[in-house]
């Protein structure tokens, strides 16, 4: 079993309404907003629902340690820190705590005040086709290890700026 990162890809026009009750579910409010969910049945049924609306795939430990450590947030909107961590979970670091969501043995509300949804940028050079899936050019679908490159040019912020 291994983790999936969700980003929504289309904003709220013209959205079914089973589609926009599963967003809310996921927390998926608003375009480019990133959550991390273990991947089982409840997740599939759920990502079938929205598919049209959102791209997802696996992530390895690197990918949601670097997550959590750019855009991870507290309550008052403080950065996500080891010491935080260690402080308010029973995981020693950031690290530590991708590692467990990788393995799907833990989730980010196991850290008090962690807030589970992630704020990333608008990807550089944009998303491609949105209404398309994914398997045929466009943006939105099923990605499998292909997120990974997507979630690192949403990241690239401070890099070059």
């Amino acid at each position: 079993m291994s983790a999936v990162a969700v980003v929504r890809v289309r904003g709220h026009a013209k959205i079914r309404r089973d589609a926009v009750e599963t967003m809310e579910m996921l927390r998926l409010t608003r375009p480019n907003h990133c959550v991390l969910l273990p991947h089982n049945a409840t997740t599939k049924g759920m990502l079938q629902v929205v598919k049209d609306y959102v791209t997802w795939g696996e992530v390895n430990k690197e990918t949601i340690a670097n997550l959590l450590k750019e855009r991870g947030e507290v309550s008052g909107g403080a950065k996500l820190t080891d010491s935080y961590v260690k402080g308010n979970s029973s995981f020693a670091s950031v690290s530590q705590l991708a590692q467990a969501i990788e393995k799907a043995e833990a989730r980010m509300t196991d850290v008090r005040g962690l807030k589970p949804v992630m704020r990333l940028h608008p990807p550089r050079q944009g998303y491609s086709k949105v209404k398309r899936p994914y398997s045929v050019g466009g943006a939105v679908g099923y990605r499998g290890a292909e997120i990974e490159r997507l979630l690192q040019r949403m990241l690239k912020d401070s890099e070059e700026a």
